[in-house]
C-alpha cells in the first residue's frame, strides 16, 4: 500500500493494517499517557484480528453495526480497529451527547452488541435498548474465516451532533474512511517520521480521521491523550516528541491565555498545529503564533466528509489568515440558491465532492437526497466565497444567520470583534427573538481569570468595529460556554442558557 498525492488510498482498513504489520510491524503506532503500553502495528493487527474473530464467531453479520462506547485510550483503538478489521460497521458513540441522544443512536443503529468501557457501563445500562448486550470476550478454539471485505463496504457509522433536530447517522465506506486519513496526510505532508498528538475524542470525526487514520495512511505514529488539558498539553508535546497536533479554536484560545510556555526544543520540533471544527479568529491565530512560534494551519471539515475538505498549505506556502484554505484531495465550490456553481468572490453555500464524501444518512433517504445536488455535490450548510487563488472564506452557517430587520448578520463577525479583546477566551453571538426587528443580536463571553473588562467595554469594541446595528444588544459574561465533544461552541444552546 502506498501513498500518492493525487490518488486516494485503495483497499480497506484491513488491507492497510496488514500491510503496516508486515512492513513495519515492530514500529510504534499509538502511544498513551495513562501508563498503557504502546501499540505497535503488528500488536494492533493481532488485537484487531482477535476481536474480529470473536465477533465473527458470535454470528455477527458483515456490515452489522457494532456500538463502541469508549473514551480515548488503548482499548478504544483496539475496539475500533477490531470492528473495521472484521468487516463490521464501527458505530462510535459520542459519550457526552446526553442520555437521550445516546439512547437514540444505540436504538437507531440496530446494533445488538456493544463494546463498552468499564467507565461507561453505568451509562450503557441506563440507555441501552432491549436486545443489545455488552460484549464479553470468549475463547475461540478454531481460527475464524473473516468476512470478505471490499473498499465500498460499510466501515463507520457516526452520529452528527443533532443541533438542528434528531442526530443523523453518517455512513462511511472503507474507501471514504481511508480518504479521510489521506486528505490531511497530503495537505500536511505527513511522513512515517511524523508523530501527532490527539487530544480530541476519537468518537468525533476530527480525532478519528485526522489523527488516528492519518497515522495508518502516512505510516507515522500518534500519541493519544484521554482528553485536552491546558496544564498538560505542552508537557505531552515534549514527552511524546510530537511534530504536529490537531485542535479546535477554543483550545488554541485556552493555550494562548495559559501562563505555560513550551520549551524551545518543543517549539522547534513542532512543524505545525492544525485548527478545525469551527472558524479560528484571526486575532487569536496571530497572537498564538507570535507567542509560541508554532504555525497554525486553519482547516475545515465535516462528519459527512470524513473530516477535512479544506486546508491552508504548510509554511512556506501561502496561509491566508481567516481562511480555512483550499481543497486537497477533493473538489470544493460555491453554490447559488439554485445549486449552480458560482464564480470567485460571490457569496453562496460551500459544497464538496470527492472520495471522502459519505455514502448516506442511515435510514434517512430524504435527508440524504436533500444534502446532495443532482450532480453529486454535498451541501455543507456553510456560507462563504472563494477567491481567485482558490482559498475559501466562511462567513457563517445557513441555519445560524441572525436576521435583524431583514438584514442577514453572520454571528462570526461579532465573534471576531469580541475575540480582538485580549481578555476574551471564548465568544459566541446568537439571535434572540425581538418584536421590533424579528431577531436581535446578543452574545456570550468567557473572560480570562482576573480580567477587569466590562460588558460596556466589549460593546464599545463591537460598535467600533462593526457599527451599532450589527453589535450585540446585550453581552453575557459566563464561566464557560457550552461546547460539543470536539470543543466547538454550541451556539444553539446560548439563548436558553442566558434567558
Amino acid at each position: 500500500m502506498r501513498v500518492d498525492d493525487h490518488t486516494p488510498p485503495s483497499g480497506t482498513v484491513r488491507d492497510w493494517l496488514d500491510n503496516r504489520a508486515c512492513i513495519v510491524g515492530d514500529r510504534n503506532a499509538y502511544l498513551f499517557f495513562d501508563g498503557e503500553p504502546a501499540l505497535t502495528w503488528s500488536g494492533l493487527q493481532g488485537k484487531a484480528r482477535q476481536l474480529a474473530g470473536q465477533l465473527t464467531a458470535l454470528g455477527l453479520e458483515k456490515g452489522a453495526s457494532l456500538a463502541i462506547l469508549q473514551p480515548n485510550g488503548r482499548e478504544a483503538l483496539e475496539c475500533l480497529y477490531g470492528a473495521l478489521y472484521g468487516g463490521f460497521r464501527a458505530t462510535v458513540i459520542n459519550l457526552v451527547a446526553g442520555d437521550e441522544a445516546i439512547g437514540y443512536a444505540l436504538d437507531h443503529c440496530e446494533a445488538r452488541i456493544a463494546l463498552v468501557g468499564d467507565g461507561q457501563l453505568e451509562l450503557f445500562e441506563r440507555v441501552r435498548p432491549k436486545g443489545m448486550s455488552r460484549f464479553a470476550p470468549t475463547r475461540i478454539d478454531e481460527a475464524q474465516d473473516m468476512h470478505p471485505l471490499g473498499p465500498e463496504d460499510d466501515a463507520l457509522l457516526m452520529y452528527t451532533s443533532g443541533t438542528t433536530g434528531r442526530p443523523k447517522g453518517v455512513v462511511h465506506s472503507h474507501s471514504s474512511l481511508l480518504a479521510g486519513g489521506w486528505t490531511p496526510t497530503v495537505a500536511h505532508k505527513l511522513t512515517p517520521e511524523d508523530r501527532g498528538l490527539c487530544v480530541l475524542p476519537i468518537y468525533h470525526i476530527n480525532g478519528l480521521c485526522v489523527t488516528v487514520l492519518s497515522a495508518l495512511v502516512s505510516g507515522g505514529s500518534l500519541a493519544v491523550s484521554e482528553k485536552f488539558s491546558a496544564s498538560k498539553f505542552w508537557d505531552q508535546c515534549e514527552t511524546a516528541k510530537v511534530t504536529w497536533f490537531s485542535v479546535v479554536p477554543t483550545i488554541i484560545s485556552h493555550l494562548l491565555h495559559s501562563d505555560i510556555t513550551p520549551s524551545s526544543e518543543t517549539r522547534a520540533r513542532l512543524r505545525f498545529g492544525r485548527s478545525a471544527s469551527s472558524p479560528l479568529s484571526p486575532d487569536v491565530q496571530t497572537a498564538f503564533e507570535a507567542r509560541f512560534e508554532v504555525p497554525i494551519v486553519e482547516t475545515m471539515g465535516l462528519t459527512e466528509t470524513a473530516a477535512q475538505i479544506l486546508s491552508n498549505p504548510l509554511p512556506p506556502g501561502v496561509r491566508k489568515i481567516g481562511s480555512p484554505g483550499k481543497a486537497y484531495g477533493n473538489e470544493a465550490c460555491i453554490l447559488s440558491a439554485d445549486l449552480k456553481p458560482l464564480p470567485p468572490n460571490t457569496k453562496g453555500e460551500i459544497a464538496v465532492r470527492g472520495p471522502n464524501v459519505m455514502r448516506e444518512y442511515l435510514k434517512n433517504p430524504e435527508a440524504t437526497h436533500d444534502t446532495f445536488t443532482p450532480d453529486g455535490w454535498l451541501r455543507t450548510g456553510d456560507l462563504g466565497h472563494v477567491d481567485e487563488d482558490g482559498y475559501f472564506f466562511v462567513t457563517g452557517r445557513l441555519k445560524e444567520l441572525i436576521i435583524k430587520g431583514g438584514e442577514n448578520i453572520a454571528p462570526r463577525e461579532i465573534d471576531e470583534a469580541l475575540y480582538s479583546h485580549p481578555d476574551v477566551i471564548e465568544a459566541a453571538a446568537f439571535a434572540r427573538p425581538c418584536k421590533v426587528y424579528g431577531e436581535r443580536v446578543e452574545a456570550a463571553v468567557k473572560l480570562s481569570p482576573g480580567s477587569s473588562a466590562s460588558t460596556d467595554q466589549l460593546l464599545e469594541l463591537c460598535v467600533e468595529r462593526l457599527g451599532a446595528f450589527k453589535s450585540p444588544d446585550k453581552i453575557y459574561l459566563l464561566n464557560d460556554l457550552p461546547k460539543g465533544p470536539s470543543g466547538k461552541i454550541q451556539r444553539i444552546k446560548l439563548p436558553a442558557l442566558t434567558g
